[in-house]
């Protein structure tokens, strides 16, 4: 599963991540760091990479829009990148499973 780092989390997630996430990238990698949200919506779908995000905005657009790409929605207010970092650690087996759940569209984690 590739990620893409939305502009509200921390780019080093995409290092620390990579021995389980390889491929994921940032949003500033690419240069959309001051993308609107349907931008980085329209490169994540074309770019086959699930959005991680702690902006209930591409939830949303989940509805709107379905997938590709899938959105995992970071529901936790004012934290640390390594408790970011933590969770989707912790989540990992599930992040594996939502990835190949073809009827899935978003996943949020606390």
């Amino acid at each position: 599963m590739k990620l893409f780092f939305d502009h509200n989390l921390s780019p080093r997630l995409v290092r620390n991540l990579t021995s389980l996430f390889p491929g994921s990238i940032h949003v500033r990698d690419v240069d959309l760091q001051s993308a609107d949200d349907f931008v980085v919506w329209t490169y994540a779908r074309h770019n086959g990479f699930a959005i991680v995000s702690k902006d209930s905005d591409f939830h949303q657009l989940s509805f709107l829009h379905g997938h590709p790409p899938k959105v995992v929605w970071i529901r936790r207010g004012n934290c640390s990148t390594d408790e970011i970092e933590s969770i989707l650690r912790r989540y990992s087996i599930d992040l594996s499973e939502f990835d190949a759940d073809p009827s899935a569209s978003y996943l949020a984690l606390t």
